[in-house]
């Protein structure tokens, strides 16, 4: 119990600090992927806000400071946020890795900011997850309900974007590259999504599981 208390107190910590970095940037008006012009504050503020990896993050940080102060807490709601913040950020590292690292050029402050998002999170709360759980926490009606975030996402970044002209990552943008590649990049994301239920929930099933504590 007390090695996952702090194996989640210090992801929680480094979720802060990579989220308030990033915000202060932001508002700095430092570059988020390609940005080379930001926009003005309050258009940052919320593109701050709409970026999956913020989102994902965010679920880390809540999740993990609930777990450091009670490693085996549960209930049914508690489980869906989980579910969601644990594959969130494992999908949030993947496509960074793949699909936008490519695609960036940072320095500095930006550069650590991104690392931290992009790679030191997922790995802390992954690993944290893999080792200290809780569990058994995860069935097929959870990760269902897990998976309304990321496709709400979807929608109400494919609807806003063409009347904004802003999409948070380029392989969402059509104009850049067609509807049939954006199809194909959203289909692979959600393959990808469901295949990491999948491998949650065995291993899930697999582990030994835990004392159970919560409301």
């Amino acid at each position: 119990m007390r090695a996952a208390r702090i194996w989640h107190a210090v992801t929680a910590a480094v979720a802060l600090v990579a989220l308030v970095l990033q915000l202060a940037l932001i508002i700095r008006g430092g570059q988020v992927l390609s940005e080379a012009y930001p926009p003005n504050l309050g258009e940052r503020l919320l593109r701050f806000v709409a970026y999956f990896t913020i989102e994902s993050n965010a679920l880390v940080l809540v999740t993990t400071a609930r777990l450091a102060r009670d490693p085996a807490y549960d209930d049914r709601l508690w489980r869906v946020v989980r579910i969601a913040a644990i594959s969130g950020i494992v999908v949030t590292g993947l496509v960074h890795w793949f699909l936008l690292r490519p695609l960036l050029h940072l320095n500095g402050a930006d550069l650590v900011a991104d690392r931290l998002l992009h790679v030191v999170v997922p790995v802390l709360a992954f690993v944290g997850w893999l080792v200290h759980g809780p569990r058994p926490r995860i069935g097929w009606p959870d990760c269902l309900r897990a998976a309304v975030w990321p496709i709400g996402w979807l929608v109400v970044m494919l609807v806003t974007g063409p009347m904004t002209g802003w999409y948070p990552y380029p392989f969402l943008d059509h104009s850049l590259h067609g509807w049939d590649h954006v199809a194909v990049v959203c289909a692979g994301i959600f393959v990808l999504f469901f295949a990491i239920f999948a491998a949650m929930r065995e291993y899930d099933r697999r582990r030994a599981p835990a004392p159970v504590t919560g409301s």
